[in-house]
């Protein structure tokens, strides 16, 4: 079987929810992405690229009809070049690597472009056609995050909590208390507000100019971050989600747009097209779990993928686990037997600090593990991780070339 090689990642800052990206075009947004990583490989002949995959969740608006074959096209790809768009909801990004990967061990590609692109300031809101002649019942949706046209058997078998509502169901069934998720968080941002003053992010972010308020301006960082978060602020919060309840928007990922994209490739790509590797994608699984604790999810994923891979959390230097909620990162921390502060786990903060746009995360995890891979001499192994809406795990190893 073939080996797949991460090569070459880029993104965009994480735009805050109506911030700096929020005038862009999902599509556009997607493209921006192809675009800069075309610039940074001019040795490949993009004629011979086999696929490109990128994961969204939303998929409702500007997004709709294949965001992957759109954007190609309009990052100056050749029409040749196919396109494909998959959903695994939040871990869309991630699912991309791994699809992208599976075809090169296959020997199916040898030249293929992950990533995902998710703008939740600009998912729209939708009306369902009439169910009978002549109704005069209406309804809409707000598409950007969330469930909608529910089917009622869905419902009545496994409930249809909002996503805080399951980082409830988690706190409470695993017993996370509103002080160690606001510790988690206030740990995330200080992170993220050190990897941002130390110019580590800066290795990850292109800078992309956009239109704000008739005036166009360069956006250069992460716009989610609050490096002046401080833990009485986040003790002071309320939770808006349960009465006496602990998730509060202090202790959960942001809601966000952005795009990112990376080159994954055979060892005879990376010959042919003077490509440098820096990681090997090892094994990646994926598992489901109870829909309204699905933040658990990253504790099967995890250990189903240490399993495909014959290793264990001992081998492993890095780990990004997604940060949809404090209360199931540390659910999961705990679960795996890590302790609430160790060191491996989101080095440069989470998606608490740095914001989570949907379709996109799982691809900065992926990316953000291989750059740290290579930030420490020690470093050999690194796992991304995240939850998945209506209850699943998402998680690949990766090992430094």
């Amino acid at each position: 079987m073939k080996e797949a090689f991460i090569c070459d990642a880029i993104r965009t800052p994480i735009g805050r929810f109506g911030g700096g990206l929020s005038s862009i075009r999902t599509d556009d947004l997607a493209s921006l992405s192809l675009k800069e990583l075309i610039k940074r490989n001019p040795s490949v002949d993009w004629q011979e690229v086999n696929e490109v995959v990128f994961g969204c969740a939303n998929q409702s608006g500007e997004d709709n009809r294949n965001i992957a074959r759109m954007s190609l096209l309009l990052a100056g790809l050749p029409y040749s070049v196919p396109g494909i768009t998959i959903n695994r909801l939040c871990a869309s990004g991630m699912e991309a690597v791994t699809y992208a990967a599976r075809m090169i061990k296959s020997n199916e590609a040898d030249l293929v472009i992950a990533g995902g692109v998710e703008s939740m300031s600009r998912a729209p809101f939708v009306i369902p056609k009439s169910s009978s002649a002549f109704s005069r019942n209406a309804e809409i949706y707000d598409t950007t995050i969330g469930w909608r046209f529910i089917n009622p058997i869905m419902k009545e078998q496994y409930e249809v909590d909002s996503m805080p509502e399951t980082a409830e169901n988690v706190a409470e069934k695993w017993n996370i208390s509103r002080d160690d998720q606001d510790k988690f968080a206030l740990w995330s941002q200080s992170k993220t507000s050190n990897a941002i003053s130390s110019g580590r992010l800066d290795k990850e972010i292109f800078h992309i100019k956009a239109n704000v308020k008739k005036s166009e301006i360069t956006i250069k960082e992460d716009e989610h971050p609050r490096p002046d978060t401080k833990i009485e602020k986040l003790n002071s919060l309320p939770t808006p989600f349960r009465k006496n309840g602990t998730v509060t928007a202090g202790n959960a990922s942001g809601v966000n747009d952005g795009s990112a994209a990376m080159i994954i490739a055979s060892e005879k790509a990376v010959k042919k097209y003077k490509l440098e590797p820096r990681a090997r994608i090892v094994k990646s699984a994926a598992v489901g779990v109870e829909p309204r604790v699905m933040g658990i999810g990253p504790v099967s994923g995890t250990k189903k993928v240490l399993s495909l891979a014959q290793r264990d959390l001992n081998d492993i230097q890095v780990i990004e686990l997604n940060e949809a909620f404090a209360s199931q990162a540390l659910a999961t921390m705990r679960d795996l037997g890590l302790s609430d502060d160790d060191e491996r786990v989101n080095i440069n903060g989470g998606a608490i600090a740095l914001g989570h746009p949907l379709g996109m995360s799982g691809t900065r995890l992926v990316q953000t593990a291989t750059e740290e891979l290579h930030q420490n001499s020690n470093n050999k192994m690194a796992l991304c991780t995240m939850c998945v809406g209506v209850g699943q795990g998402s998680s690949i190893i990766l090992e430094k070339i």
